[in-house]
């Protein structure tokens, strides 16, 4: 084999191979979030089938032109068919239990491809007859390393971003279906089945028409829903979990929690020509027809603004919007809020876990004014007595002081809790009462 094809077909074995990865890390984020213990051991598994797939490559003896153009072919199917997202969306939404559908993903889509592609290196270096050992493994594992490079960046920073999670699964399994051709040989049964894998690939990425958009941080979906009282009522979904509500009534529909923190904000602060900070978008309802105070919605995904005011607001936003992490912004601007409100999250109950942190409330304290107010929004249990809820509350009360805790529905499992803190407070030592010593009386006359 020509040098220059060998280092070609490595190149997009390491393009195609992480940027599986990569697809596959984004398709999981509706149905599983993006927490470390989601991407750590999805990554353990995809590097345990590549190195199973290196021994494999070690132990092929003969035919290795045919052997890597099947792996190549069988791969393009896997990616092509296994990665489009109605495939992942249609796992998840009939394999019971999460995690039973997580392992299907894994073990039936990623680690196979892995498993395949890892064959390449060590198969296609047999066929480097006057290259020293180390000569022909050194550069074929350059080229693949090198593809596996630019594929995580241009399939994460530039295909995703501007045409698509669906385009970059389709990049992949076309890439894998000419490299295959390429080493095949020729006949109709290779161009036959080529041909088939990139039509079947083309047709379930492209041409099922979905009103699902996807980018390269969410999924999003406007819905019309039932609601009696309401008018024209539809919901705004991100990554299948509702993020917002409205309708077209006189006055407006929000969601409950929208409308209770709208209340906070007009009626109970009553504020009045504020700086507000919103961190995370969501449908950008917050500000919705809402002229006194002036707001900055800040939120990872730049699309996530066009869509919602096409789609969901059918009206421009009001407000300014940046695109930004969440915690890099807090941290970094100069400016002071009168209100910060934390609304992120990257599934239903998932918020992203550097958004949880001491030093994330720290940051957003930072940005408030001398007397300004941190309301938050999170998804936790009803009673609040699960290990997540009662060590997120005190981490921010560890931040914060007291803060007032709102579970808005008492009977659910799953409720919105809204935090309410203030900058002026401070944490302080608690000293509980008891029989023997009782300070109450004490206490209430100092707080007066």
């Amino acid at each position: 084999m020509p040098r220059h094809l060998l280092y070609l077909i490595v190149f997009i074995e390491g393009f195609c191979s992480l940027g599986a990865e990569v697809i596959a890390l984004r398709r999981l984020v509706p149905h599983v979030g993006s927490a470390i213990v989601v991407t750590a051991p999805t990554i353990g598994f995809f590097l345990l089938a590549l190195a199973l797939g290196y021994a494999s490559g070690a132990r092929v003896a003969e035919r290795f032109t045919a052997v890597v153009a099947r792996n190549f072919l069988i791969s393009a199917l896997l990616a092509g068919i296994g990665l489009a997202r109605v495939t992942v969306d249609g796992l998840f939404a009939h394999v019971q239990p999460v995690g039973l559908a997580y392992l299907f993903f894994i073990g039936g889509v990623l680690c196979p491809l892995a498993w395949l592609l890892g064959q390449t290196v060590p198969v296609l270096t047999n066929l480097m007859k006057h290259a020293r050992a180390g000569e022909a493994s050194g550069y074929a594992l350059y080229w693949s390393t090198l593809g596996s490079f630019l594929g995580s960046l241009s399939l994460s920073l530039g295909v995703m971003q501007w045409l698509g999670v669906s385009a970059a699964v389709l990049i992949c399994a076309i890439l894998l279906v000419l490299g295959s051709l390429r080493l095949a040989e020729r006949n109709w049964r290779a161009w036959g089945a080529a041909a088939l894998a990139g039509v079947a690939a083309a047709a379930i990425n492209l041409l099922p028409a979905s009103d699902v958009l996807d980018t390269a941080y969410a999924d999003y979906a406007v819905t019309p829903v039932s609601l009696p009282g309401h008018v024209s009522p539809r919901a705004f979904f991100v990554n299948n979990s509702l993020a917002s509500l409205m309708d077209d009534s006189e006055p407006t529909h929000y969601a409950r929690y929208v409308q209770h923190l709208r209340h906070i904000l007009l009626e109970e602060l009553a504020f009045t020509d504020k700086d507000v900070l919103v961190l995370g978008a969501g449908g950008f309802t917050l500000s919705h027809r809402e002229p006194v105070n002036r707001y900055t919605f800040v939120d990872i995904d730049p699309k996530i603004r066009d869509i919602a005011e096409q789609r969901f607001l059918k009206a421009p936003i009001r407000g300014e919007f940046i695109v930004d992490d969440a915690r890099r912004y807090v941290k970094s601007t100069d400016k002071h809020y009168a209100a910060v409100v934390v609304d992120v999250f990257s599934s239903h109950t998932s918020i992203p876990g550097h958004l949880v942190t001491r030093e994330f409330w720290q940051d957003a304290r930072r940005a408030l004014e001398p007397e300004g107010v941190l309301l938050a929004n999170l998804i936790l249990d009803g009673k609040l007595e699960t290990p997540y809820a009662r060590n997120l509350l005190a981490t921010i009360e560890g931040v914060f002081g007291r803060c007032a805790v709102e579970v808005l529905h008492k009977t659910k499992p799953i409720s919105n809790v809204i935090v309410s803190c203030y900058a002026s407070s401070q944490a302080g030592r608690l000293t509980p009462y008891s029989d023997e010593k009782n300070g109450a009386d004490v206490d209430l006359a100092r707080s007066r």
